[in-house]
């Protein structure tokens, strides 16, 4: 055979009480991989079992090795009845299967019970003997490395990026089968989590065979989902990047994980910079394409083309045969492969060229119509349609690739919306062929393509341009044409000039609709698809322009279906781009009769709308320098002298100039203000509110503008659920809530993370949910890191305190958090009765620790914590071995709601408990710590009548092993020596 499993029961602790008599546990335990199962010997009247088992050996395939996971049950004996059932724990042997990885997974574990949650530990020991498999028809793919991180691994460097890999597995959903009337909930709710695993590890398997067909090592930016279609099935999904990675040997040459990105891309240019960084983008006012159709098995498709500029240009500026000769070379490399799709958003230096825009495609599709619910071929199609669209609106600008994608779902009932978006690119050939340009063609095309500005330098024909833009030459070489706004779903690219701090933007839009069955609610959902995209897009381009910025990273645009409203949420990162032009201010333009208060009051909102433009400019120090329209020139002379939101390609030039909607010397930013709903509109625009003094939040890893952090990090996940009490909503109202919901909740935040000051909420992730009728649920993770700044500290808490304690007079529920960020003094209460409640789990990862400036930078290797951030670094830290992905799925039920704490007790102590197995899991394959840590879906569902609740969450991330850079030295010369196994404490688990 070619594999061994060798596992060993050491012990147990901290049992619960099974036997009432007693007070005491007759605890034993089965091991079971595939169809065999071992058990230990009953150890009598113990809460603290010490079994020490031989060592119990299966025989199994490399195959199943990926495919299945070890299940170890802990149970206790009763004579004369069945055993009762204390908890189970599912280890995955796959990482153990790479060459580079742990030789062995020893650790203790918590026991798990899907109704009553962590009961105890258990210390296991596992180990794999893997033979070599040299058969060319084996259907393993051990060897392949699994990276959640959407950036090359920080000591690995990429040889070649391969392209786009796919995959997804369908099985009947436990929860609809027939046995599932007459079993207990704890049988189905095992039955769903283990038939998950195996799936998971099945399409694991299923993407790392065509990586060895690419002829690739690694998956980098791997993303796995669960589609929980009801009686339709169970759909486990994953996409992720090929690449061919190879291992840096020395830890002197790691990159810094902090301070300056550009200067590490100049010293190691073939390794991926530090993940704040990341390739470039563009783009230029937004155009939206839509459309719907329905094909026989009614599929409702909505594409939207956020054309936002692109560079280049067909004048003979300098180099412009060089990238004449580029793109040639790009499209020759890529008409042998695949139109190709990346899931990375940060790139090693050179792989981009140019960026053309964001793409998206949405459809809309009856899951009933499945002809064989428990066959992919089907949704296999589905997306397969979606990433055609895809690759038509790349083509459509110019491009060669797409960048920065992602997909995702949104599920009601039978009705599912099917969404894709990502980054039209060009790419650098060198990366996809093994070196296939000459050296001195490299060269010279380096030396004539600006690396600060390249990628925002339109790469169509400015004569042919697809979409109504504005361009002007590059503030920066002077040379190319840029857009005047730039729209991306990657990172900011690191060797980007910025000017000022960014800002996280959010863009959020309800409307209700007609509850409905079958292909009426898919057709009421698909004709308001388009509306609602293009709504979100003006409210991002109206923010945009109220902070004073021109360009968007990281954008993600959220659909949500419910029974009776559709929900969007788009978040971005704002900054300023120096290579851009100055944005001008917002001009509101009336179309009502002659009116002298209407007047008064659109001049009133004109004079707030422009001193918040300054306001922002001043926060977030914007001061670019000016330069004179004679040097930048103006490309396309008159209907250009505006950007005018919603305006209609029949304008003609002289209505922009009986309009006179000029600002200053910067092209004014139309909104008409028709109607309520406009009104409305610019009304949401001022209720905005900046973050406290001391604060700022991005959605991307890095918060551009700030270098100087420190090792101080803190990672959260919040929950919010309301309930929406009024029988006649409104849309107007239904915003308001939404609204409302977000801005409380990062209040909340902020408040509670006061003592970090100043700090920064990176990686802000945030995700909505329709759970039920009524019911609206945001989940949020984000990670605070510290950063040294210039003016008094002191001073700062103080302002920062007042002003939060005076905006949280409303909502009693924020002061109920104890004031620390400890994971020992998290609230052991339940919130009082709130429209929303919050869930609030500080990550307890020892960053304590860290509270304290003066403490020694190497305190946290005593401490034995695993860390853990949604950041693919550690500020202050080189990490230096990569042991495996962690994809966890955990389900939790109650039958007793109220006395656990009501909603908010029973989400806050299910968070602490998946921190508390996470760690546990890191722990035992040598790790202290999980980068890229993200929460991919946490479905809440909620019986109050008969005080009933489940909840469904599915985490992944990176386990790492890291040392601080000051101990770096020291380190180098033997493995860390910080031991993880005893993470899981009394004050993580219990809340």
């Amino acid at each position: 055979m070619p594999g061994k499993l060798k596992v060993k029961i050491v012990a147990g602790r901290h049992l619960p009480v099974m036997d009432r008599a007693s007070d005491l546990t007759d605890a034993f335990v089965e091991v079971k991989f595939g169809n065999t199962t071992f058990k230990t010997d009953v150890y009598l009247k113990s809460l603290n079992p010490q079994w020490n088992s031989e060592w119990f050996k299966f025989e199994v395939d490399d195959e199943d090795l990926q495919d299945e996971p070890l299940q170890i049950t802990v149970l206790d004996h009763d004579t004369y009845s069945a055993n009762d059932a204390i908890g189970k724990v599912y280890i995955d042997i796959d990482p153990l299967l790479y060459s580079e990885a742990a030789t062995v997974i020893s650790g203790w574990f918590p026991i798990y019970d899907t109704i009553h949650g962590i009961r105890g530990e258990i210390n296991v020991v596992v180990k794999v003997d893997l033979f070599n498999d040299l058969n060319r028809f084996r259907q393993s793919s051990c060897g392949v490395k699994f990276f959640c991180t959407t950036s090359i691994p920080k000591c690995y460097r990429a040889v070649i990026i391969h392209g786009f890999v796919e995959e997804l597995v369908v099985n009947e959903d436990p929860e609809y089968q027939w046995i599932d009337r007459i079993r207990t909930p704890r049988a189905s709710n095992e039955a769903r989590q283990r038939l998950i695993s195996l799936m998971s590890g099945e399409l694991q398997r299923k993407i790392g065979l065509k990586v060895l067909e690419m002829r690739g090592n690694a998956v980098v930016g791997y993303l796995q989902c669960f589609d929980l279609e009801g009686e339709s099935g169970l759909v486990v999904r994953a996409i992720g990047t090929a690449c061919t990675l190879d291992k840096l040997s020395s830890p002197a040459a790691f990159l810094p994980a902090c301070n300056s990105p550009s200067k590490e891309m100049k010293e190691s240019p073939l390794v991926h910079p530090p993940s704040h960084g990341c390739r470039s983008t563009h783009n230029s006012p937004i155009h939206t394409a839509t459309g719907s159709r329905l094909t026989q098995n009614f599929s409702v498709s909505v594409p939207t083309l956020i054309y936002t500029g692109m560079g280049s240009g067909s004048a003979g500026k300098e180099g412009g045969p060089f990238k004449a000769l580029l793109r040639q070379q790009t499209q020759s490399a890529l008409e042998q492969r695949e139109f190709p799709f990346f899931t990375l958003t940060a790139f090693p230096p050179g792989f981009l060229v140019h960026v053309g825009g964001v793409v998206s495609a949405r459809s809309v599709k009856l899951l009933d119509r499945i002809h064989n619910p428990d066959e992919p071929e089907t949704r296999d199609a589905w997306w397969a349609e979606i990433r055609q669209e895809i690759k038509s609106h790349a083509k459509a600008l110019g491009c060669h690739a797409v960048v920065g994608y992602s997909e995702s779902t949104s599920i009601c009932e039978e009705v599912c919306i099917l969404s894709a978006s990502g980054t039209a690119a060009v790419l650098n050939p060198r990366f996809l062929q093994d070196g296939t340009l000459e050296g001195c063609l490299e060269q010279r095309l380096e030396e004539n393509l600006p690396t600060r500005c390249g990628f925002c330098h339109i790469p169509y024909d400015e004569l042919n341009m697809p979409f109504p833009a504005h361009l002007t030459y590059c503030y920066n070489c002077r040379k190319q044409k840029v857009p005047d706004v730039l729209f991306t779903t990657i990172d900011l690219p690191t060797d980007a000039t910025v000017i000022g701090k960014g800002c996280l933007i959010q863009a959020r839009l309800c409307r209700l609709k007609k509850k409905a069955q079958a292909e009426a609610n898919a057709t009421a959902i698909s004709n308001l698809l388009p509306f609602m995209e293009y709504e979100v897009h003006t409210q991002l381009m109206n923010k945009l322009k109220l902070k004073g910025m021109n360009a968007l990273f990281g954008l993600r645009i959220q659909i949500t279906v419910g029974e009776n409203m559709l929900m969007g949420l788009a978040s971005a990162t704002g900054v300023y781009l120096a290579a851009l032009p100055t944005p001008g201010g917002i001009q509101i333009a009336g179309k009502t009769p002659n009116d002298g208060s209407y007047e008064q009051h659109i001049s009133h909102m004109q004079k707030k709308i422009n001193d918040t433009i300054a306001k922002n400019k001043e926060l977030y120090e914007i001061n670019p320098p000016e330069i004179s329209e004679e040097i930048i020139g103006s490309p396309i002379p008159e209907p250009r002298q505006r950007s005018r939101l919603l305006r209609s390609q029949s304008e003609s030039s002289d209505e922009v100039t009986e309009l006179d909607l000029s600002h200053g010397k910067k092209d004014a930013f139309v909104l008409e203000i028709d109607d309520t709903d406009a009104m409305e509109d610019v009304h949401s625009l001022l209720t905005d509110v900046p973050p406290p003094s001391g604060f700022y939040s991005c959605n991307t890893e890095i918060m551009p503008g700030i270098n100087n952090w420190t090792s101080e990090i803190q990672m959260f996940t919040s929950v919010r659920v309301i309930r929406l009490s009024s029988l006649n909503l409104t849309n107007q109202a239904l915003n308001k809530n939404f609204n409302d919901l977000c801005e409380n909740l990062l209040k909340s935040l902020y408040f509670k993370l006061r003592s970090m000051i100043p700090c920064c909420l990176c990686h802000v992730n945030f995700t909505v949910s329709l759970p039920e009728d009524e019911l609206i649920q945001v989940t949020v993770t984000a990670v605070a890191i510290t950063f040294d700044k210039n003016q008094a500290l002191q001073t700062t808490k103080t302002h920062a305190e007042k002003s939060l304690q005076r905006a949280s007079t409303d909502n009693e529920e924020l002061l109920q958090f104890p004031l620390e960020l400890c994971s020992d003094s998290l609230p052991s209460h339940p919130l009082p009765p709130a429209k929303a409640v919050t869930v609030e789990k500080a990550s307890p990862v020892g960053d304590g620790n860290f509270r304290n400036r003066s403490a020694p930078p190497c305190a946290n290797s005593t401490v034995g914590v695993v860390k853990m951030t949604p950041l693919s670094f550690i500020p202050g830290a080189k990490i230096t071995k990569y042991l495996g992905i962690i994809n966890m799925f955990f389900i939790r039920e109650t039958t007793s709601l109220r006395e656990e704490g009501g909603v908010s007790g029973f989400l806050h102590a299910f968070i602490a408990e998946v921190f508390a197995m996470v760690r546990a899991h890191v722990a035992a394959l040598g790790g202290n710590a999980v980068v890229s840590y993200i929460m991919k879906q946490c479905v809440f569902m909620e019986n109050p009548n008969k005080n009933q609740a489940q909840c469904l969450i599915n985490v992944s991330g990176d386990a790492v092993v890291f040392v601080r850079e000051s101990d770096l030295e020291v380190v180098s010369t033997q493995q860390p020596t910080a031991n993880c196994q005893s993470s899981c404490t009394e004050s993580e688990v219990t809340t």
